[in-house]
This record gives structure tokens, sequence and C-alpha cells, in this order.
């Protein structure tokens, strides 16, 4: 393929950029990333054999380095003194914007101690891609991929769940279905947008409410980027729950428990089980 650009001002210097490559479909790649890619001497890639599909798709030929979790420390010296040479150095991920839950962070930081300039070719983003189409609020946390042990993810779960902000996390589906509960214990009352493969030919978007999730019966391909919705003002609440709602709570009270009562009423309102509960108490009381 030849790609016809119109006149482009901005020569591209030396230094590190970081480029931002497609999330899924090789066409969502900006005219300015290509040009830097091609013109680049070196360009380090975290998987070489993924980078290729799309450097190969554009007849790019720069050198490659591979350059990912297990290697970018030992790289460091080396990429720093072909930088300093006055060379023109890309650093791409596997998809999206590289340094971010990506390689990348430590090289920047030691392009800056060594006050070599660094340039951001903007591009794809899973986390704004996400946000984009959630219908949630603009405000948002983004916290990244959920962390091994599970004593660490109760932590921070507990520590987010007073966010008034949206959240967005990337997960493996296996990983997800171990997570749900910790999801609904924390996170109860919200909305959730899951999105898997975004921009590719299988995406797909479940939306749903946190109390609602099931676990996928097999495990989807890739990964997740899954966005909760904002914080909801639990004062206004109470004004959710319903006369028929509380009508059918009222028949139910003396056959079944408080807890029978929450679950089956909690899965066709958007009450929280909480306020649920709070009425039903309420009714044993007045008997």
């Amino acid at each position: 393929m030849i790609l016809h650009t119109e006149n482009i001002n901005n020569k591209v210097k030396s230094g590190l950029y970081i480029v931002s490559t497609p999330i899924g479909n090789l066409s969502d790649i900006s005219l300015r990333a290509l040009e830097v890619l091609k013109k680049s001497d070196y360009i380090l890639c975290e998987d070489t054999r993924i980078s290729k599909n799309l450097l190969d798709r554009y007849e790019i030929k720069s050198k490659l380095i591979a350059n990912h979790k297990f290697n970018e420390k030992k790289n460091l010296l080396r990429v720093i003194n072909i930088l300093k040479s006055g060379s023109i150095v890309s650093l791409i991920s596997d998809a999206g914007t590289p340094s971010i839950s990506d390689p990348g962070a430590i090289l920047v930081n030691e392009c800056v101690i060594n006050k070599i300039d660094i340039f951001p070719i903007p591009g794809a983003s899973a986390v704004s891609s996400a946000v984009s189409i959630s219908g949630f609020g603009e405000k948002y946390f983004f916290y990244g991929f959920f962390p091994e042990k599970n004593k660490k993810l109760k932590e921070d779960f507990e520590k987010l769940s007073h966010l008034e902000s949206c959240i967005v996390f990337f997960i493996s589906p296996r990983k997800f279905n171990r997570s749900i509960k910790d999801l609904k214990d924390y996170f109860s009352n919200r909305k959730i947008l899951i999105c898997r493969e975004m921009t590719k030919f299988y995406e797909e978007y479940i939306r749903t409410d946190i109390d609602k999730l099931e676990p996928f019966k097999s495990d989807p391909k890739g990964e997740l980027t899954i966005v909760i919705s904002e914080k909801v003002n639990e004062k206004n609440l109470s004004i959710m729950l319903k006369e028929s709602d509380k009508k059918n709570i009222q028949k139910m009270i003396k056959k079944l428990s408080i807890k029978d009562i929450t679950d089956l009423i909690s899965q066709n309102t958007n009450v929280t089980k909480k306020e649920i509960y709070n009425y039903c108490l309420k009714l044993k009381d007045e008997k």
C-alpha cells in the first residue's frame, strides 16, 4: 500500500515518540503515526510478531527491537545510547497507547533524566473508547489491570467504592468471573459496561446492573475493558421504592424471610437491597 499524505510541515525530529496504535481495527491509525513510524530508525515493540501485522500492512521497514516488561530494564542503556546518537525512536505497544498499563514508563522517565525529547503521537485508547460509549458521567478514574492477589483487590475495591466518578478497569475474562462477587459487594446499585474485542469483527458490548452480573459460561477471547458507573446518591434512593413494591412486600412479609424478600424484589427494581431490607425491618417492627 502506498500512503499519500499532504504537505507535512512538522519535521520528524530526533527523540523518543510514544506512538498510539490501533486497539483492534488496523485502519484506526493516524496519518501522523504512520509518518513517524516510517521515519523511525528503530521501533520498540511489545511483541514484534504482533506489531509486524500493522507494520507490514503499511510497508514500514524500520528496525524493530523487542521491548516488553521482562526486558525493558535490560534494554534501557542501549536505547538511551541510541537516542543520544540523534536517532528517531518510536515506542509502540501491542494495542493502544504505550506506557499506560503497558511497558514504557521506565524508558520515558530515563529520557526525562537524560533530557531527551519525548513526543506523544495520540491515537486509539481502550479507556477513552469505552468511556465514550458508556453513557455514564464524564469524570472517570482509570485503575488499569486487576491485581493478582485477591486481598489487594478487596483493599483497592474498598477505596474505589467511595469515589464519586466512573471507574475503568482492564481484566481477563477468567479473572472477571472470579471477581463478580467482589464487584457486587463493593459496587452494588451501579451499572456496568463490559467491552470485549473493541473495534474488531466480533466486538461485543454488554450493559447491565452490577447486581445482575452473571459469569461468562466460557472464557471469551481477549481482554475486557469494563466501566463502572458513578456512585449513586443514596439519599435519593428511597423514593424509588414504588407503592406496588411495598404492597408486594407487605404480602410476603408473613411468609418469607427478609433476605428472601430482598432478593426477590431487587430482581425487578433499581432500588438497593439495603433500602428493601430496611423497609422489611420497618414492617416487622410495626407488627
